[in-house]
């Protein structure tokens, strides 16, 4: 079971009307959740859905304490307060069943708290109470006793199977000295914790009230600082088109953190989806400490990126760091809080392997003594992951959300608040069910045989469902027969994690179908391009989901350097119209970058063709030779690169060229034809490129080719590792006598999120206007808005393609020394409609064609040399 901590610290009392102190809250059960927890971590154990588990509880205790009789008195409220020199601790809690006995004055002479815990499991084989319930209980019963001035109390921990119903009971008597002796020592205990929490919150807010701005600020950033913290004290939610340059981080870290400092907040969460965003605000949050903030701040990775094993394979067995993990975690928390504050992966993993604890786990149960996470969109958004300590049960708090690259936001969202089943699936699961459960075998074949009237409704094409009600019934059903056979730890052999993966989805489906409504979801089914029959849940619109979660917070702010239209985001983003919204102008030169828009040339798939293409290959070549340097190529698809690139080293000529990947693993023998994630028809293989172009080659009689004079290629590889991209990288760092042409895809890992400056990068070319590709879900997506009022080929294309295009043309141009080229080639670029969502300071955009391309590149050379 994982345990949480969970404070509540009145902020707002550590200043106080003098006389009076300062409080710390914190609750019986996490108290005691902290101080006892003690074992391995194991993740062998049964899966059960945490929501199921608490109603079967309540319906229990309720059960039970009906049927205790007159005199026994359910969910007692109960308070105790430690007072210390400069602050107050408040524990309370509810205890679930109290008798007392009195006299006929009214006396209690005698009481008995009664602890119910119902358990998945076979309770009367029990021999003794579990720890840290016998301890929930036991400060229940020093706190009845005080205050009713008993000299003994009588604790009974009532254990109930939630299968069975069976009860057993343990009972034992403590006088007061052993149970006040009991009870102090467990408050002693957690002292050192309550007097961190209270010292530091006061250096925290001493230190913010002396902090300044750490750099000077630039044209705008001062008004921009000023909104941001504009919107977190009247709790708004902000939306700020920002583009680079305009130092956005900073001036989104430095009013949250000024928030805190002003008992306006308790936490902020800093949501990105790239590292190197998170690495930006991790390097905000510490010049700010280096300014003399005193905050903590904590980078939460994944889990799969903090394991110390081979394998993440969470149980004693198998990982000495599982094994007394939470024997050993406190003092380890307890020595990262106390001597640290900006909190990294390298951090976490160095504490860890001293300690011998998960790094994982180690990393969720600080941030809870943080006062900023930095962290992927899914610790707060996820309904599967999110950080339950925080949010759980829609509990919220006086939280900042600062989410970068909010871009981002629309499409992560559709992927959290959607779910597929896959019919075959189904079938397999079946097949390892029959050593296992006859009753689990049934259950599978019922959602199978209602699947398949669904496939016999599908057109081939796609296909609408108004709704799903007699599949989810069945749903049901089966949710309930695996929760049955995994709280009995019955296993699927061999097969277990691909049974536990359809288990979570199958939950997460039907959780998904019970929150979803026509307004913001459409069900259809297709099938894949495996011939398999899927039914799909999908989020077409996911700001109603948005917005249960913003509802947690006190504030959020949106940010991006391409958040256009705003109007499309704001539509997508929240569910509410009283919001802000920004437009931050660049503070850059307009005259240190050219922008062209090549109107003679198109990506269009009617129009591909080799002299399409080989147009495409002059543009960059013309762009090339203008200028020795580095430059970056961006096409819609991976095999769109290849033909591209094929006829520029036709062009140029096979001698004069460097083609990096030769020596390389091919870029596209995986799977050339992915076109915006999406497989293209109608494709063929391209044989060995070398030996198809040496007879094209410009320069048949070996003439020879001035070294310096040559163009090198490097070419983006699919799923390329992160040692791989930092190689990729590192060639843009290399001095070099040679100019350089990098292909890379449209919307993949090199189009956005990086910074090359200093002259590095002296050109973007972008190949087409990358539309996502004409499919299904897309003109389900298109059909949808369309229903809705808006422009649904806006919002299901136009608005995401033009979202990648000026991603990729911001790599250009990242400070103020910075000068090159930007030439977007697609005749789309001519219409309004796509003009429209340029940002403001492209409006020195001018139009041009191959012809007269070489005279504007010569003339702003000329001028920018």
């Amino acid at each position: 079971m994982q345990n949480f901590i969970l404070f509540e610290m009145n902020v707002s009392r550590l200043i106080t009307p003098e006389g009076e102190k300062a409080q710390i809250n914190i609750s019986v059960r996490n108290l005691v959740e902290f101080l006892l927890r003690e074992g391995d971590i194991d993740d062998r154990k049964g899966s059960v859905d945490p929501f199921e588990a608490m109603q079967e509880g309540s319906r229990i205790h309720r059960k039970i304490q009906s049927s205790m009789g007159p005199f026994y008195r359910a969910e007692v409220p109960l308070k105790y307060q430690m007072e210390y020199e400069d602050y107050i601790l408040g524990i309370e809690g509810r205890a679930d069943g109290v008798v007392l006995e009195m006299d006929e004055d009214g006396t209690v002479w005698s009481a008995t708290v009664d602890e119910i815990k119902g358990m998945y499991m076979d309770v009367m084989t029990f021999e003794k109470p579990v720890l840290v319930h016998e301890a929930q209980a036991k400060c229940y019963a020093y706190m009845i006793a005080t205050e009713y001035q008993l000299p003994e109390v009588e604790v009974q921990m009532t254990y109930v199977s939630l299968e069975t119903e069976e009860i057993k009971y343990f009972n034992q008597i403590y006088s007061y000295d052993e149970i006040e002796e009991w009870f102090l020592t467990i408050v002693g205990i957690f002292k050192k914790w309550t007097d961190f929490q209270y010292y530091h919150k006061l250096e925290l807010l001493e230190s913010v009230q002396g902090l300044e701005f750490p750099y000077e600020y630039r044209d705008g950033q001062k008004k921009l600082v000023s909104d941001v913290y504009r919107s977190i004290y009247r709790r708004k939610i902000l939306f700020m088109q920002a583009p680079t340059g305009t130092g956005k981080t900073i001036a989104n870290v430095f009013p949250a953190v000024m928030a805190l400092g002003q008992n306006l907040a308790e936490r902020v969460f800093y949501l990105t989806a790239k590292t190197a965003t998170a690495y930006a605000a991790r390097d905000a949050y510490k010049l700010l400490v280096e300014e003399g903030y005193e905050g903590k701040t904590i980078m939460l990775t994944a889990k799969e990126k903090l394991c110390l094993c081979d394998e993440t394979d969470c149980n004693p067995d198998n990982c000495p760091y599982a094994r007394g993990h939470f024997d050993r975690i406190n003092d380890a928390i307890f020595e990262v809080i106390t001597k640290e504050s900006v909190i990294t992966r390298d951090v976490l993993l160095e504490y860890a392997q001293e300690f011998v604890v998960c790094p994982f786990e180690l990393a969720l149960d600080v941030s809870t003594w943080c006062e900023g996470i930095i962290c992927d969109y899914n610790y707060v958004f996820d309904p599967n992951v999110y950080l339950k300590r925080f949010f759980a049960e829609a509990r919220g708090g006086e939280h900042i959300f600062l989410i970068d690259e909010a871009h981002n936001m629309v499409d992560r969202a559709r992927e959290m608040y959607s779910e597929t089943l896959i019919k075959e699936e189904i079938l397999s699961i079946k097949r390892y069910a029959k050593p296992v459960s006859k009753k689990l075998v049934n259950a599978l074949e019922k959602c199978n045989r209602i699947m398949l009237e669904y496939k016999r409704e599908c057109d081939g094409d796609i296909t609408v469902l108004p709704d799903i009600d007699m599949l989810l019934t069945a749903c049901d059903n089966l949710q309930m027969i695996f929760e049955q056979l995994f709280k009995k730890e019955i296993k699927f052999g061999i097969y277990q994690d691909e049974v536990l993966d359809f288990y979570f989805r199958l939950r997460n489906f039907t959780a998904l179908a019970y929150q979803q409504d026509s307004d913001h979801y459409r069900i259809y089914c297709d099938f894949d391009e495996d011939k398999n029959f899927n039914l799909h849940l999908y989020c077409v619109d996911p700001s109603a989901q948005l917005q249960d979660r913003l509802k947690m917070a006190r504030a959020t702010v949106y940010f991006s350097a391409t958040l256009l239209p705003i109007d499309y985001y704001k539509d997508l983003l929240c569910d509410i119209t009283d919001v802000y919204a920004i437009y931050v102008d660049s503070v850059f030169d307009q005259k240190n970058r050219l922008l062209m828009l090549g109107t003679d040339v198109t990506s269009k798939y009617t129009r591909r063709s080799d002299d399409e293409y080989a147009k495409f290959a002059s543009y960059i070549y013309n762009i090339v030779k203008a200028k020795k340097g580095n430059y970056m190529v961006f096409g819609p698809s991976y095999k769109f690169l290849e033909d591209i690139k094929a006829k520029f080293i036709e062009l140029v000529g096979v001698d004069s060229v460097i083609d990096k990947a030769n020596t390389m693993e091919n870029p596209f023998s995986e799977n050339p034809f992915v076109e915006n994630g999406t497989e293209q028809p109608g494709n063929t293989h391209l044989g060995n490129e070398t030996e198809r172009l040496e007879n094209n080659s410009k320069n048949p009689e070996n003439i020879f080719i001035d070294e310096a004079s040559k163009i090198e290629i490097i070419t983006q590889q699919q799923n390329m590792t992160e040692q791989e991209r930092e190689e990729f990288l590192v060639e843009f760092e290399k001095k070099n006598d040679k100019s350089m042409v990098a292909f890379c895809t449209l919307g993949g890992i090199f189009s956005e999120g990086i910074d090359l400056v200093g002259g590095k990068l002296i050109g973007v070319i972008v190949l087409g206007a990358g539309l996502p590709q004409v499919g299904n879900q897309r003109k389900l997506m298109s059909d949808f808005f369309d229903e809705n009022g808006k422009n649904g080929f806006e919002y299901a294309y136009l608005y995401p393609g033009m979202n990648k295009v000026i991603q990729a043309a911001g790599r250009l141009i990242r400070t103020k020394d910075d000068v090159g080229v930007i030439a977007l080639l697609d005749e789309r670029f001519r219409f309004s409609s796509y003009r429209k969502t340029f940002p403001r300071e492209w409006n020195d955009a001018a139009f041009t064609t191959i012809d007269n391309l070489s005279l504007k590149l010569t003339n702003f050379w000329a001028k920018n040399t």
